[in-house]
């Protein structure tokens, strides 16, 4: 196996902490007390271990100084301070760089079959937040059914992911990927660029194309009577239902597909179209709530039937649960107040690894769980980074 020394110590090129070694470091060599790989290793290794913020991160490595000089073959026995983290994260890190051997790392770890979901949304990282509500936004590509973020990028604004897109889009293999997004990312020139580039797209039709919506509406409205002689070729639709139970409620969602639209819709590439609706009934109070919405896909009926094309798009809401939610309420992303230069989207995208790295292992599906494991074993949480 190949292997890379330093300090006297070897470490597999596969590990984390290798490729944390090829990451640039944009300091002056004189007077730099700690390497950038080790104080990312340090904040990874914390995190894993239950912490969420530098305070908390250098007291947990300053408890355990001792262990991890040993099995680091450190040279200097102490451990950063605080504010050293929040400086690298501000100043030192290249966050584009950091992103793409995230990406690198954690997609190389799996092997993506084929209608592979790619689920694209936005979210503000509130702890970047300042007293004029200015703060980090950030554009994602998240594979829901594995937990991994294929990359992120910082915008302007909930607006600016419009032209966010195509840019994060052209750093990812889209070949055999089905890219999904909410209402605003249904655009002609992404959907072009996604199908040229060997992938699907999944789209939802609303206020932004409210023409589509429209006739898509009209299209599934129960045909109206014709006059006597006049005939009316029949509708091509199939249906496919799902019920869940779960949180207090009961939830019935019927998906109908049409392929008779591809031709009379001005839409590149568009071969289905589709009509969903959600019915909710609260188990408590039998209260029900129902909800009717509309899109359109790239894929053809014989790529994927209603059954299918019902799981990938309940599939993508898997981006609010499986990441956003695990960041904020988990790691407690909103609540790490990291306002100086880029360190809020550097924690994110190291908060993406750490998730991508549990979620990998079958046996860490509840990352609670496992950062509770990796606290009352910090050696397991070290051998996890330097051997993944």
């Amino acid at each position: 196996m190949e292997s890379n020394t330093q300090a006297g110590k070897v470490y597999d090129v596969g590990s984390l902490y290798f490729h944390f070694q090829s990451l640039s470091d944009t300091r002056k060599r004189r007077g730099v007390r700690y390497s950038l790989a080790l104080i990312l290793l340090l904040i990874l290794l914390a995190k894993l271990c239950g912490e969420n913020h530098p305070s908390g991160i250098a007291e947990w490595a300053a408890h355990r100084m001792e262990m991890l000089v040993d099995l680091l073959k450190l040279k200097r026995k102490s451990m950063p301070h605080h504010s050293t983290y929040r400086r690298i994260l501000a100043e030192v890190v290249k966050v584009e760089e950091l992103e793409r051997m995230s990406s690198e790392f954690l997609s190389g770890k799996k092997y993506f079959g084929k209608q592979v979901l790619v689920a694209i949304d936005g979210k503000v990282l509130r702890g970047t937040l300042d007293d004029q509500q200015k703060g980090t936004y950030l554009l994602a590509a998240y594979l829901p059914s594995e937990g991994i973020v294929l990359m992120e990028v910082a915008v302007e604004g909930k607006g600016s992911e419009i032209p966010a897109a195509p840019q994060m889009l052209k750093s990812i293999d889209l070949r055999d990927k089905v890219v999904m997004g909410d209402a605003l990312h249904t655009q002609r020139a992404v959907s072009i660029q996604i199908v040229v580039n060997g992938g699907e797209y999944i789209w939802f039709a609303k206020g932004n194309q409210s023409q589509m919506e429209e006739d898509i509406r009209l299209w599934f409205e129960p045909d109206v009577q014709l006059i006597p002689g006049m005939g009316c070729p029949p509708k091509d639709f199939e249906t496919a239902q799902n019920t869940n139970k779960g949180h207090g409620r009961l939830e019935t969602r019927t998906l109908t597909v049409s392929s008779q639209l591809k031709d009379f819709l001005d839409w590149p590439f568009l071969e289905q179209v589709f009509k969903l609706q959600r019915r909710c009934v609260s188990l408590k109070t039998g209260e029900i709530q129902q909800q009717v919405e509309y899109g359109f896909t790239s894929l053809m009926r014989e790529e994927i039937d209603p059954r299918q094309l019902l799981a990938k798009i309940r599939s993508y809401w898997g981006i609010e649960n499986g990441l956003h939610y695990r960041r904020d309420v988990t790691l407690r992303e909103d609540y790490t107040h990291l306002t100086k230069g880029r360190a809020g989207q550097a924690m994110a995208c190291l908060n993406n690894l750490i998730l991508g790295i549990l979620l990998s292992k079958n046996k860490y599906r509840s990352i609670p769980s496992a950062r509770r494991y990796f606290n009352a074993h910090p050696t397991d949480a070290l051998y996890l980074v330097l051997r993944l």
